[in-house]
C-alpha cells in the first residue's frame, strides 16, 4: 500500500486502528455538515465509511489516506483519490478534524494526492466534488489548481465540480513509498 510524505504530513492507508479518531472527527457537526448535511455521524456510520475507504483500496488499489501530523503523530483527517462505481471522475477529497483547520493541511494533502494521481495513476484529469456552501473547500480546490467546471449532482445532492488536467509542473516533491 502506498504511503506519501509531505513536509508536515504522513499520508498512509487507513486502518481499523484509526476508527476512534475517525469517528470523533465525523461526530463533529461542523466537520460532517458538508458530507452529510446537518447531521454529525454516529459511530456506526463512521465505521461503515471507514470500511468503505478500506474496501475501495482493496478493489481499486488506491483510496483516501489517513493524514498524520509528522511532528506529533496526531490523526489529522483523511484525503486522497476516490472513484467508486458510477462516479463522474477520479476525485480528490479531503476531510480534517476541526482542531487541524486553518493550518494548510488540506491543501498540502490535496496537492500530494493530485501529484500521486497524475504521476502514479497516470490520470488525465482529477476532480473534486464540493458542496455549494463549502467555501473553505472551494478555496482548497482553487489553491491546488482546480478550476470550476459546472454544477452537478451526486446521489441527488447538488454540488460543484472542480477539476484540473494533467500537465507540466504537476510534481511537488512528494515522497512515495511502496507496498507495505
Amino acid at each position: 500500500m502506498t504511503r506519501l510524505e509531505t513536509p508536515r504530513l504522513l499520508l498512509r492507508p487507513l486502518t481499523g486502528d484509526d476508527f476512534d479518531a475517525f469517528a470523533a472527527m465525523m461526530a463533529d457537526p461542523d466537520v460532517a455538515r458538508h458530507l452529510s448535511p446537518g447531521t454529525p455521524w454516529p459511530p456506526d456510520a463512521s465505521w461503515r465509511n471507514l470500511a468503505l475507504f478500506m474496501g475501495h483500496e482493496a478493489i481499486r488499489g488506491y483510496s483516501n489516506w489517513a493524514l498524520v501530523e509528522r511532528a506529533s503523530g496526531a490523526f489529522v483527517g483523511r484525503a486522497g483519490p476516490w472513484r467508486p462505481h458510477g462516479w463522474p471522475g477520479l476525485e480528490i477529497g479531503w476531510c480534517l478534524a476541526r482542531e487541524h483547520w486553518g493550518k494548510g493541511y488540506a491543501t498540502e494533502a490535496a496537492r500530494a494526492a493530485v501529484s500521486y494521481c497524475f504521476e502514479e495513476l497516470h490520470a488525465d484529469e482529477v476532480i473534486s466534488l464540493i458542496a455549494k456552501e463549502n467555501a473553505p473547500s472551494i478555496r482548497v480546490a482553487e489553491r491546488i489548481g482546480h478550476t470550476f467546471q459546472r454544477e452537478t449532482q451526486v446521489g441527488g445532492v447538488p454540488c460543484y465540480l472542480y477539476a484540473q488536467s494533467a500537465g507540466p509542473g504537476q510534481g511537488n516533491g512528494l515522497t512515495v513509498s511502496g507496498a507495505g
